[in-house]
């Protein structure tokens, strides 16, 4: 289940992916099969291509991309796996304190 996004966030994140870029989105996210774990980040890329390019710098398997139909496929990213590519990334503002709501 998610919850917590703007929807503006969702159409930046959009736009981005629209215009070829690796854009990232992170939002408030439950789900029994992952305990623990409060927020996925999505990073997405209308270039499929570019984006598995980018996913294997991370160890991250083209097979694990969410592939959708209205255009926005994209990886997921939860748990100590999500935080280090954000640092890497440099997307420090989608890193949130899983008790506090906020950045670490």
């Amino acid at each position: 289940m998610a919850f917590g996004i703007k929807k503006r966030d969702i159409d930046e994140w959009k736009r981005k992916i629209d215009s070829g870029e690796i854009a990232f989105l992170t939002h408030y996210w439950l789900d029994d099969r992952f305990p623990g774990y409060k927020t996925v980040t999505k990073v997405g890329c209308e270039d499929l291509d570019k984006l598995a390019a980018w996913g294997t710098r991370y160890g991250l398997k083209k097979e694990w991309i969410h592939h959708r139909k209205d255009g926005y496929s994209h990886f997921d990213l939860i748990g100590p796996r999500q935080k280090d590519i954000l640092i890497q990334e440099g997307q420090l503002e989608h890193i949130w304190d899983r008790e506090e709501g906020s950045l670490e």
